[in-house]
């Protein structure tokens, strides 16, 4: 954690299905179009290994791949 980074948690079991996923969606895509800047969405305690996430460069949230 660093003045460089933006972190909070989410609980996933929260979504409400596709509904649920679309917002947390729109959320990650607001916060990186504000700022400019990629997006990330790790596993607690994985701060490695992103699992979605916003990419400027294509302008939506994508999935990682493993």
């Amino acid at each position: 954690m660093s003045a460089q980074e933006i972190n909070f948690d989410i609980d996933l079991r929260e979504l409400r299905g596709q509904t649920g996923v679309d917002t947390l969606c729109a959320f990650l895509g607001t916060l990186g179009r504000s700022l400019g800047k990629p997006v990330r969405m790790t596993g607690e305690g994985d701060y490695e290994n992103p699992v979605l996430g916003f990419e400027p460069a294509l302008g939506r949230v994508v999935m990682s791949a493993r």
